[in-house]
This record gives structure tokens, sequence and C-alpha cells, in this order.
């Protein structure tokens, strides 16, 4: 065949798999049936929490769910303006929410230290309001802290982070706020529908993205 058809069955390829992901992942009547709930943690004795937006939330909480120590995630929306956002007012932008995931976590088996490398690895660090194929501002990368110790590590996590690369790191740091978590079809989102996630997360471009910024890395 020649190369511009391949190109032109390419585009027409992952056009339709980007209809599918916008309806026929879920159903867009129950996209636009559900509403967020504002969630209080019961943190069992010894647990912890924490919050990080890179992107997609249903990916953050897949790269979550692989780390040893966590025990549960949450996927939500935090640091906007509006109570109880559904999950189409975030995607216009002007909630001023983020996509995030909240991570419940035992210290004893896993360090905050280490919850931040992991969301190194796992976010493009350099673009403020996209995550990869998804832009505006409700996918910017952003690490809420909820302690002032939890402050100090994302700071200096991100300092030593820097070195590491010529590009300036435009992750926000700042205090976490309320957190709604989201509707019901997106936890797990990667679980129940496993095809539809890895479809995405494939034709996002994610993990070759992911490859590229660490092969650049000069430490």
């Amino acid at each position: 065949m020649h190369p511009q058809r391949w190109v032109l069955v390419a585009a027409l390829a992952l056009a339709t798999g980007y209809v599918w992901l916008s309806g026929g992942f879920v159903g867009f009547a129950t996209i636009e049936a559900g509403q967020s709930t504002l969630l209080q943690p019961d943190l069992k004795p010894g647990l912890a929490v924490a919050t990080f937006a890179s992107g997609c939330f249903w990916c953050t909480e897949a790269d979550f769910d692989k780390v040893a120590g966590v025990i549960s995630t949450t996927s939500g929306y935090t640091g906007g303006k509006v109570p109880n956002p559904t999950y189409r007012q975030v995607t216009t932008g002007e909630t001023g929410h983020t996509e995030a995931v909240q991570v419940v976590y035992d210290p004893a088996v896993v360090s905050y230290e280490k919850l931040l490398d992991s969301y190194w690895h796992n976010v493009d660090p350099f673009t403020a309001n996209r995550q990869f194929c998804d832009s505006g501002n409700q996918y910017r990368p952003v690490i809420f802290f909820h302690t002032e110790q939890q402050h100090a590590a994302a700071e200096a996590s991100k300092a030593r982070i820097q070195k590491m690369f010529k590009q300036p790191i435009v992750v926000v740091i700042t205090a976490a706020g309320p957190f709604y978590r989201a509707e019901e079809y997106h936890q797990d989102y990667y679980k129940k529908n496993s095809a539809q996630y890895r479809f995405y997360r494939f034709g996002c471009g994610r993990d070759g993205r992911l490859q590229q910024i660490w092969a650049s890395a000069t430490q």
C-alpha cells in the first residue's frame, strides 16, 4: 500500500477509536447522569493520604495501584471552584478542577518519597496544561500536599528531578483542598474496561512519551 494510504488508514483508525472512547466506553447517557461527591477519607490508624494529578485519572490510578504499600486509589476532581462538579463540567475547563487521584497508603511499607518517585516517572513534567494527548487546564500536573512534611518532601523531590533535565519542570506543588470523588464509572476504569483502557493509553502515546522523557535524563 502507498505510504500516504497507510497514514490515512492510521488516522481513520485513531479517529474511530476516539469516537469509541467518547461514547462507546460508558455511553453518553451514563456520562451525563453522574455527579461527583465530596470525599473525606476515613483513614485507619497508621495510614496516610496523598493526592496527585498527572493527566487522565484512569492512568494515574492504574500507575499508583502498582506500587506496593498503596491501599486504595480514588479518581476525582480537585483544585477548582465549583462544588460537586460533573465530569462534563470539568471537561469544559471552566470549573478550575484538575483530574486527580487520592492515594491512601501505608507509610510503614511505602514512603511518601517513593510515591513522589513513582509520580515523576508517570507524568510529563514539562507541559503545564496538557498531558500526552489530553489538553486543557483540567489535565494540568499538580502535586497536592496534605501536610508540611509532604510539602517539604515534594519541593525537595522536584528540585532533585529538575537537576536531571534541562527543560524547566512546570509541575505545581500546592496545598490540597476539597477532593470530589468522580462518578463511579471512572473508578478502576482500567480494570472494568481493560481493552478500551489499553487502546486509550496506547493511542494517547503516554508510555512512549514517558520513555522519551527518561531517556533524556542527564543523571
